[in-house]
């Protein structure tokens, strides 16, 4: 089983909102995961705003209380929402031209425990990434401030899904 994880808890401070309520993204992303079994989305800033651009039981919706102190906040609240699952996939809710189509390739890799894989674009490891059971614990643990699992992917040996043919991949920030 694969839940599907959006990050969408900042503030969006360069983007002068949260970008959860920028136009039709918080859709997309959660769209981007259809084939996931389940699908979480971490919300913070304008939280209950932000909730109510989902039609009921299109997603679990968790609160990241503490999501000013940055990514590694949502990243370790939608760990904490797991529950039976083997791997889950995490995606930015600020990735429009990431679609289904990249998150369909990296689902692609084995559905085991131990699977650490993600979408690269051009070489440079992006998002989404999927994370296996053996690798929650760790990626949570070493996430501090914005640098989210970022410093665990480093440190070990993950698969690079390219992915530069479908997305750029890029993050928008302005």
């Amino acid at each position: 089983m694969t839940t599907g994880i959006v990050l969408a808890a900042g503030a969006g401070r360069r983007m002068g909102g949260p970008k959860a309520l920028v136009d039709g993204w918080l859709l997309h992303a959660v769209g981007t995961l259809a084939d996931c079994d389940r699908v979480v989305v971490v919300l913070g800033a304008a939280a209950e705003q932000a909730r109510t651009l989902l039609d009921a039981g299109q997603a679990d919706v968790v609160v990241a209380d503490d999501w000013a102190t940055g990514m590694s906040a949502s990243l370790r609240a939608g760990i904490g929402a797991l529950t039976d699952e083997t791997r889950c996939l995490i995606t930015l809710v600020d990735l429009p031209d990431v679609g289904r189509d990249v998150v369909a390739r990296v689902l692609a890799q084995p559905d085991t425990p131990d699977v650490l894989a993600r979408a690269s674009y051009g070489g440079v490891p992006g998002h989404p990434v999927l994370l296996g059971r053996d690798h929650w614990a760790g990626a949570a643990g070493g996430a501090a401030g914005d640098r989210g699992a970022r410093d665990y992917l480093r440190a070990h040996d993950t698969v690079l899904v390219e992915c530069d043919d479908l997305a750029t991949g890029r993050d928008v920030d302005r």
